[in-house]
């Protein structure tokens, strides 16, 4: 059975926060905006690491995998939004991009976790 799009995207941002909390990761942020972008997560990792996070849901692999989907122009959007947290934080520890990329399986979603996925 499939989802419509904007319901797997819930499911996705769901079970992506979940498998981050389950892994010691700590939430501080879902669907933070700044100007024209959005970051699904951010979320911390220990005292000194922020993790920004795309999170992308596909029914199928048939277009593409979901990883393939964050455009350069995500990216900047991505960077512009961590360095204003970073001021608006003071934040002196260090940063990474993660992607989520999440396809429907037998047993619910199938989660592939990309650390330090570009810069």
């Amino acid at each position: 059975m499939s989802l419509p799009a904007h319901e797997l995207g819930h499911a996705g941002e769901d079970a992506a926060l979940h498998y981050l909390l389950g892994r010691g990761y700590e939430l501080l942020h879902r669907n933070y905006r700044y100007r024209r972008a959005e970051v699904d997560l951010i979320m911390r990792l220990g005292p000194a690491l922020l993790v920004f996070v795309e999170i992308k849901a596909r029914s199928s692999a048939q277009y593409g995998h979901p990883e393939e989907f964050v455009t350069e122009r995500k990216r900047q959007l991505l960077r512009l939004t961590a360095e204003h947290l970073q001021e608006t934080l003071n934040w002196s520890g260090d940063i990474r991009f993660d992607i989520l990329a999440l396809t429907p399986a037998a047993a619910g979603l199938r989660i592939e976790h990309f650390e330090d996925a570009f810069y």
